[in-house]
């Protein structure tokens, strides 16, 4: 179990006590992205059967590479600070990699707090258009990165989780990448996970990052249009957010950095994600 943690120590400690009482007994490692409130302190003093690693400064979701790279099982499964998996969602996870080789990564169901829905994002999974045939569940092109149990030589061999991206919407490239090997990513109604949001958030912050990345990822697997589309949207995004200049040269950057590590997609992860697309703006409707 990697968990990922930033200046929320009340948080962490939480979701480190809930894993250490799982019946599944995971070895888990939490991955400080430079914290100053104490939180490394804290969790040792707290808790001595933890690992913990520490990030030099706050890389983002690219933290989580450092967790993984102490990792000697099969399988890693992922938490964030305010998240907490269910019991035997774990073991239930291995049984199901363990059983279908072609799964690259488990999505879970997310129990989202103190309302007790399952999170919008999991109903859309759940009603995935993809044929889910030989899979126990629907197929996705996509994960949430705080919910999910990868098998850990495809997380290592698809690059883990791209710095440059930081964090907002990090999950698409590793999620392409992953299907690009041939794997797939299936969603798991019964593995639960549960998630009470930090009220920690910078939501403005979060939306000019998920537009960047979305454009970012176009323009390194995806065709032409998607990536101009994706761009002009975030310009937009920028405009709204009133950080236009600021935003936009780092964005333009990014983008001479994209276009040499450019690789598109298959015309069969073109299709899915075109299906999965259609599928969403026939139910927004």
């Amino acid at each position: 179990m990697v968990v990922l943690t930033y200046n929320r120590s009340a948080e962490v400690r939480a979701t480190v006590a809930s894993l250490l009482a799982l019946p599944d007994r995971p070895r888990i490692i939490v991955v400080d992205n430079a914290s100053s409130d104490n939180t490394v302190g804290m969790l040792s003093a707290a808790f001595s059967t933890i690992e913990i690693v520490c990030s030099p400064a706050n890389i983002g979701a690219a933290g989580r590479n450092l967790g993984v790279a102490l990792v000697a099982t099969d399988y890693v499964a992922f938490c964030d600070d305010d998240t907490h998996w269910e019991a035997g969602s774990l073991s239930a996870a291995a049984d199901l990699l363990d059983r279908y080789p072609a799964i690259g990564a488990l999505n879970a169901r997310i129990v989202v707090h103190p309302s007790g829905e399952t999170d919008p994002t999991c109903e859309r999974m759940r009603t995935s258009p993809l044929p889910s045939e030989g899979l126990p569940g629907p197929p996705l092109i996509g994960f949430i990165a705080c919910a999910c149990v990868f098998r850990t030589a495809v997380f290592r061999s698809a690059g883990g989780y791209e710095p440059r991206l930081f964090i907002g919407g990090e999950e698409t490239l590793l999620a392409l990448d992953t299907l690009s090997r041939g794997y797939s990513i299936v969603y798991a109604h019964d593995l639960v996970l549960h998630h009470a949001p930090s009220p920690h958030r910078d939501s403005a912050l979060r939306r000019r990052m998920l537009a960047r990345n979305r454009a970012l990822v176009a323009w390194l697997r995806l065709p032409l249009a998607q990536a101009t589309g994706a761009t002009l949207a975030a310009l937009k995004t920028f405009r709204r957010e009133r950080t236009g200049w600021q935003d936009t040269r780092k964005l333009l950057a990014l983008i001479v950095w994209a276009l040499v590590n450019r690789r598109l997609v298959s015309p069969r992860i073109r299709a899915m994600c075109r299906d999965v697309e259609a599928a969403e703006r026939e139910a927004a409707n």
